[in-house]
This record gives C-alpha cells, structure tokens and sequence, in this order.
C-alpha cells in the first residue's frame, strides 16, 4: 500500500518523528533526578552526557525535514535506550520510544515504500 499523495505523507510522518524526538529528549532530562537518588549519585561526567544527549535529540527534531533527518533520529535511538545503564527505568521509557520510533518507521515503509527515502517529487506543470 502506497500513500495517494506521498509528498503529504512524508510531511506527516516527519512532523510525527519530530514530535517522538522532542518528547524523548525531555524524557532525558529527568533521568538526573532519578541518578541523584542512587548511591553512585550524579556525577558531572554523566550529568553533560545527559543533557548533551537530550539537546541533541531536540535539535535532531528540527532537521526531520532535511534528506537524513530520519536516520539520524534512528541512530539516536541506540544512545536513548543506552541511558537505561544510568537508571532502570529507562530500559523501559527508552524502550516504548524505541517500539514507537520502529512503528513510524513501518508506516513511513508501508506509505512511502522505504523507511528511509523521500518521495520523489511531483512533476512540474508542462508548458
């Protein structure tokens, strides 16, 4: 199944990967009050990693509607899922961001026929 329009398609599925992207990155930021509650505590090191990762993942939101803005919010979510080494409970926040992350990837492979690839542009009107 093909999408009728995949150019209105495409803008659809980047506004929604743009949109998981930013709610992941605020998701980051309240693992540092969870890691402060634990014997090892928070350290400076895993603080800037933190908020490195959860700024990178909301500037990843704006460049969805560039060429590789999807596989570069794909790669992202390897580091996400990462933070579950910080607190446990990020196995299974990251891990639902991941499962949706891999859903909008089926539905963008299913509409667009690649979960990667842009749509190819409509042709201009004829002289």
């Amino acid at each position: 199944m093909t999408a009728a329009d995949p150019q209105r398609a495409a803008r659809a599925l980047r506004g929604a990967a743009a949109a998981v992207l930013v709610l992941e990155g605020i998701s980051v930021l309240f693992v540092p009050r969870g890691i402060a509650q634990t014997d090892e505590g928070l350290t400076g090191g895993r603080l800037t990693a933190l908020l490195v990762l959860a700024g990178v993942l909301i500037l990843a939101s704006g460049v969805q509607r560039r060429r590789h803005g999807v596989l570069i919010g794909t790669v992202l979510q390897v580091p996400l899922l990462a933070t579950g080494l910080l607190n446990s409970a990020m196995w299974f926040v990251a891990g639902a961001f991941v499962l949706i992350w891999l859903y909008l990837l089926q539905i963008r492979k299913e509409l667009l026929g690649s979960p990667f690839a842009e749509p190819a542009a409509p042709p201009g009107p004829t002289p």
